[in-house]
């Protein structure tokens, strides 16, 4: 199985002693990171919708931005995001066979980069990928990524042998995958809290699942569908009566 998994917003930039490699889409992350950078401070604000602090750190950071970084300017992709997801992930205590698998079967979606692998590096940045980005491809990021990603996504999955992905990414960042260009049969879980008997989704807690879903794929090199239902973590546990075909449902008793 494949497996995405949306970016953060917040980074963690600890310095890591992990071998990097080279994003699939590096060529496409600097014309855009160009294109951003020549935003007025104004603009770049409204893009997404940002506090003057964190609109002047994006626009510096997109100024900072090089074509061939430093080694010390760059940071592991799965070790680098600090979001939700990632305290679901833990990557950072990934052994090196799981974060090999790992470099083969998950990817992470993103506004710059488009597609990365768990080693590749990347330079710090913020770009949403509902951003409304003007750039010769359109008006927003989905344009402009098009159907590179889904095309992508195929090719990764013909070379691990398998036609499934599991999408633990959110609604914004899978949307990037047109389903007319994606090959593969699309798995998305569910993940809800049981207060007095009424399952719910709440986002913090689905975010902090996802992640977890996607280590308990690469812990257990998980290749059956049917394997994700063994899913435990957090106390979660597989509701057959909620689920439906792709949609498998997991619940737990609301903290």
């Amino acid at each position: 199985m494949l497996i995405v998994i949306s970016p953060a917003k917040r980074l963690d930039w600890t310095e890591r002693r992990v071998d990097t490699t080279q994003p699939a889409f590096a060529h496409d992350a600097l014309r855009l990171a160009k294109t951003a950078r020549n935003l007025p401070l104004r603009d770049l604000k409204a893009l997404m919708d940002l506090s003057d602090d964190l609109a002047r750190l994006n626009r510096d950071r997109f100024r900072a931005y090089a074509e061939t970084p430093a080694e010390a300017d760059v940071r592991p992709a799965a070790l680098a995001f600090a979001g939700d997801t990632y305290q679901g992930l833990e990557a950072g205590s990934l052994d090196a066979d799981e974060m090999a698998w790992a470099q083969d079967h998950l990817r992470i979606l993103s506004g710059l980069y488009g597609l990365l692998r768990p080693r590749d590096a990347i330079q710090p940045y913020r770009l949403e990928m509902g951003s409304k980005l003007h750039t010769r491809r359109g008006e927003t990021l989905y344009a402009y990524w098009g159907d590179q990603l889904a095309k992508a996504l195929n090719d990764q999955a013909e070379a691990v042998g398998t036609g499934t992905l599991v999408n633990c990414a959110s609604q914004e960042y899978f949307g990037a995958v047109p389903d007319r260009t994606l090959k593969l049969d699309v798995v998305t879980p569910q993940f809800m809290e049981d207060k007095n008997g009424t399952p719910k989704v709440v986002s913090f807690y689905a975010k902090r699942a996802r992640g977890a879903m996607a280590r308990f794929i690469v812990q257990n090199r998980l290749t059956d569908p049917a394997s994700l239902r063994d899913f435990d973590a957090g106390g979660y546990a597989y509701r057959d009566d909620l689920s439906e075909p792709g949609r498998p449902v997991f619940v737990r008793p609301a903290e």
